[in-house]
């Protein structure tokens, strides 16, 4: 050290470090996008890449919509999250590519109607070709209508102007290609990137925000993509949790009537603590939705609520619907009975009953095979899971620091008045940790092991609520008061 002499300072690490604050149930949505319809110049590129989203012209700009929910299942979510429930942010993967999803229409003749020739929908816009010497922007012009179809104009004064009929050819997107292994995806091997559900493990790299909640509209009724989601919740980035929201299939060889779904749920293995499984479909107008779109909306919203901490169970809140329905289009009438039949199935579903079209279930799909509440209960699971993530990036910072008395303290202290705050607010009913000594051995302190014991009990939901009434014949003696 050189020579000093005079007045200095230096600085100590705070004692007390603030918590990171997560996003408690930010969706990932993995599926189908008419990206040909984004007015984004880098829309036909959102192949396989997470996009965080914020609005829905955003949305819409990046991804393009269409009401045909089927076919391009993304815009199922992008329409569930902000016109019905006014949510954001979410993440959306694309998994149809323009250049694997797709067939050429060789040129051929189209009739001409009031100028317009209509080439019919998911056709990729710079691909189309008029067979001829015709100039764009001087003999015909191109777009798409409200639809989403091909229109060719004819304008005046072209050469075109007097047609009755135009030879063109371009290539059509075709969705009903993908398939389920493209929404599993993996690592390409010729390019080495990331595709389909492989790409969670992407979103807080490039985000920093946990992925909460996993969706894929449709696709999550195949039980192979849905052990992929059950697999990337449990271990995402090696180090964060979140739920799977899946859907049981109501076709004709799923489970098209209530009593079909506990069957089909555990025949396909739908049974972890880190899958909501829901059951049947909802309707609001024409719109059909699998309910696990919208349960993850109405969990987001519940949230919201509660100042992003996902405390609360989501079941009887509100979804945005008028019919259940199953994939035949038939409509669902589910009493209380049948509901808590599901229920008890560990499934979720919809209940018209006080109040409304609701959402009803508590459980994850572990249940009624596993009862442990941190695993059985959707809002406790979900805490575990955010506290979980909380803490990981909350002392993050203090890893490869030396494990001194004053680290210990700093650690424990934060944490302890992070969780007295939580109490405070009934956001938990208590919760403590404690650095024990039975838990950290010589060996592993001396190897750079520490651990801490946390301690939490978040409210479970009043699932049952009993008046117990008995009839006291003492209240008779109040007839003698009328004579007295």
């Amino acid at each position: 050290m050189s020579f000093r002499h005079g007045v200095y300072k230096y600085e100590e690490p705070t004692s007390l470090v603030p918590p990171v604050r997560t996003e408690a149930g930010l969706p990932v949505f993995v599926g189908t996008a008419p990206i040909h319809l984004g007015s984004d110049p880098e829309a036909m590129k959102n192949i396989h890449k997470p996009r965080l989203v914020y609005s829905y012209s955003e949305a819409v700009e990046m991804f393009g919509f269409s009401r045909d929910f089927q076919k391009y299942t993304l815009c199922e979510a992008i329409f569930s999250q902000f016109a019905l429930f006014a949510v954001a942010p979410f993440v959306l993967i694309n998994a149809l590519d323009p250049a694997i999803h797709r067939e050429i229409v060789v040129a051929a003749s189209y009739p001409v109607t009031e100028r317009t020739v209509n080439l019919g929908q998911d056709v990729i816009m710079d691909t189309v070709v008029l067979d001829g010497s015709y100039t764009y922007g001087v003999d015909y012009s191109l777009g798409y209508d409200r639809n989403g179809n091909a229109i060719v104009t004819l304008l005046k004064g072209g050469a075109l102007e007097l047609a009755s009929d135009v030879s063109v050819g371009f290539t059509r997107l075709r969705p009903d290609m993908v398939d389920e292994y493209d929404i599993i995806g993996g690592v390409n091997i010729a390019t080495g990137d990331y595709e389909g559900l492989e790409l969670v493990n992407k979103v807080f790299p490039r985000f920093r925000l946990v992925p909460g909640l996993l969706s894929a509209p449709k696709w999550s009724q195949k039980p192979a993509v849905a052990a992929v989601m059950r697999a990337k919740m449990d271990n995402i980035n090696g180090h964060f949790t979140g739920q799977a929201v899946v859907d049981i299939p109501s076709e004709a060889d799923g489970a098209p009537r209530y009593t079909d779904a506990p069957e089909w749920k555990n025949r396909n293995n739908y049974v972890a603590e880190r899958q909501i499984v829901c059951w049947p479909k909802v309707k609001l107008g024409n719109d059909v939705f699998h309910l696990s779109t919208q349960l993850i909306g109405l969990m987001n919203r519940t949230d919201a609520r509660n100042q992003d901490i996902p405390y609360e169970s989501p079941s009887n809140n509100m979804l945005q619907m008028n019919a259940c329905v199953n994939a035949l289009g038939k409509e669902i009438d589910l009493g209380p009975e049948e509901a808590n039949y599901l229920n008890g199935q560990g499934i979720v579903t919809a209940l018209n009953w006080i109040g409304g079209w609701r959402a009803w279930g508590n459980r994850t799909g572990a249940y009624p095979a596993v009862t442990d509440p941190k695993d059985a209960f959707i809002p406790i699971r979900r805490m575990m899971d955010w506290i979980g993530n909380e803490f990981i990036l909350t002392f993050w910072q203090k890893v490869d620091k030396p494990i001194t008395k004053r680290l210990v303290r700093t650690i424990v202290n934060s944490y302890n008045m992070r969780l007295n705050g939580l109490a405070a607010r009934e956001f938990i009913l208590g919760g403590r940790i404690e650095f024990l000594e039975p838990d950290n051995t010589l060996t592993d302190l001396v190897d750079g092991i520490k651990r801490f014991r946390i301690s939490i009990m978040p409210p479970p939901p009043a699932e049952q609520i009993v008046g117990i009434f008995e009839l006291d014949p003492r209240y008779l003696k109040v007839l003698f008061d009328a004579v007295a």
